[in-house]
């Protein structure tokens, strides 16, 4: 999952999604309303976006369901997705973000244990 992300206070989060992979251009916004703009690039993957609030990410582990190659996201502190998006398709989330670290992540089975986050900063 490719993620450009053009993030911060009223600004779409332009973010697309490839492979494996999450990519944020901003790592750090202020805190208030933020919409995730995200658009799947893959030629051939269903992927999508779940944010998550994380208290330390160097140090965070997200609740995990083995035997469903999945996170809890209940457990995890689910705060909003953009649902399964089909190769090409796009999807939008708007969030009232408070400071803090979040995960963003897609939680298809097998693609967050194969690369498919990453972290922001909220402040």
């Amino acid at each position: 999952m490719n993620a450009d992300a053009k993030m911060g206070m009223g600004m779409p989060a332009n973010m697309s999604m490839a492979m494996m992979k999450v990519q944020v251009d901003k790592k750090v916004v202020p805190a208030g309303k933020v919409t995730f703009d995200v658009t799947n690039t893959s030629k051939a993957t269903v992927h999508e976006m779940i944010v998550v609030p994380v208290a330390d990410p160097k140090k965070t582990t997200l609740p995990y369901i083995s035997n469903e190659n999945r996170v809890d996201e209940d457990a995890a502190g689910h705060l909003g997705e953009v649902s399964e998006l089909d190769p090409g398709k796009s999807g939008s989330l708007t969030l009232d973000l408070k400071p803090g670290f979040y995960a963003v992540f897609c939680n298809i089975p097998d693609h967050f244990m194969n690369g498919m986050w990453a972290t922001i900063k909220v402040q």
